[in-house]
């Protein structure tokens, strides 16, 4: 008995037999093969099986499986982070609302990984933590390769020099000469010496030449460049400037100072004696107050620079 295709199916099936006429294909064939395969469940969609085997902890220690898995979620949340970054970059018919939604997005991803930050900062026996992170040298979360990936398409690179070197350059400044002077190079050196530790050696190796390249990639098609091709009145739409302002601060104060917070409680009670704690100079690096690295200082205050950071380290680290 031959059946009645609602006008619907007939519609999508000539999509279809456009869509692989123009690309030299058959339809009927790709429909045939579509009878033979097989449905995909869950488990091989996500690739489970191969998931869950990428844990593997370099010490017997039980917490330091907790370690590992929750910075693999973290790079995970931060490819994510960057596929909407993409998406901003490469949007042809940029609209305001396009914007503002791709921003939210972020944001939303940067809140719930500070606030499960916890699951580091509570989450771990101290003096487990303090066992097994020797046996994980030189490794460190610094080298996420993925956050500098986040930062670079966030904003103008000069932004992202360390503040006692920006003078020196302007937005046009060749990438190179900039990089040089990159903020991040101040987060592992050694304390005594100032020179760079094998940790930031390896970085530097791996990821040099693509980030500055990524970095000149985006030097016409960071989030600021692509905000600052809208009408002036999107412009100043308060919705858009207060997502903008949340990404600032949840990239450059909240999720740093979680870092801040949990290094404090693992590796040093006492503030007055935090800087000798591993001969690196971590403590100058992550608090905002010390870096003033901020993304788009067109919508801060004055006052509001000054005060960077400050009043989230005396809440949630100095306080008693």
């Amino acid at each position: 008995m031959s059946r009645q295709f609602d006008d619907h199916i007939l519609d999508l099936v000539q999509k279809l037999e456009e869509k692989y006429k123009s690309m030299g294909q058959d339809l009927a064939s790709y429909l045939e093969g579509r009878l033979y395969e097989d449905y995909v469940p869950y488990w091989d969609y996500v690739h489970l099986d191969t998931l869950l085997t990428l844990q593997k902890p370099k010490t017997p220690i039980p917490d330091e499986m907790i370690f590992i898995m929750y910075h693999q979620v973290t790079e995970l949340y931060f490819k994510m982070i960057l596929h909407e970054l993409e998406q901003i970059a490469n949007q042809t018919r940029l609209t305001k609302e396009f914007l503002i939604e791709r921003l939210k997005r972020i944001n939303r991803y940067f809140i719930i990984l500070t606030d499960s930050f916890t699951v580091m900062s509570e989450g771990m026996e101290q003096q487990q933590f303090l066992e097994f992170r020797m046996a994980l040298l030189p490794a460190s979360g610094f080298q996420s390769a993925q956050y500098r990936m986040i930062e670079i398409a966030s904003t103008e690179f000069i932004n992202l020099v360390s503040k006692d070197y920006r003078h020196r350059f302007t937005n046009d400044s060749e990438i190179a000469e900039m990089y040089k002077y990159i903020y991040w190079q101040a987060g592992a050196t050694v304390l005594a010496t100032g020179e760079k530790t094998l940790t930031l050696h390896q970085f530097e190796l791996k990821y040099n030449q693509d980030l500055m390249e990524m970095a000149e990639h985006y030097r016409s098609k960071n989030v600021w460049k692509v905000y600052s091709k809208l009408s002036l009145e999107d412009q100043r739409d308060p919705d858009l400037i207060e997502m903008l302002r949340d990404l600032d601060l949840n990239v450059n104060v909240n999720w740093p100072l979680a870092h801040y917070k949990t290094a404090v409680a693992y590796l040093q009670r006492n503030p007055q004696d935090i800087a000798a704690t591993g001969g690196t100079n971590w403590q100058k690096y992550l608090p905002p107050r010390f870096q003033k690295r901020i993304f788009y200082p067109e919508l801060w205050s004055a006052e509001e620079v000054e005060e960077w950071g400050k009043s989230w380290v005396r809440k949630h680290v100095f306080m008693p």
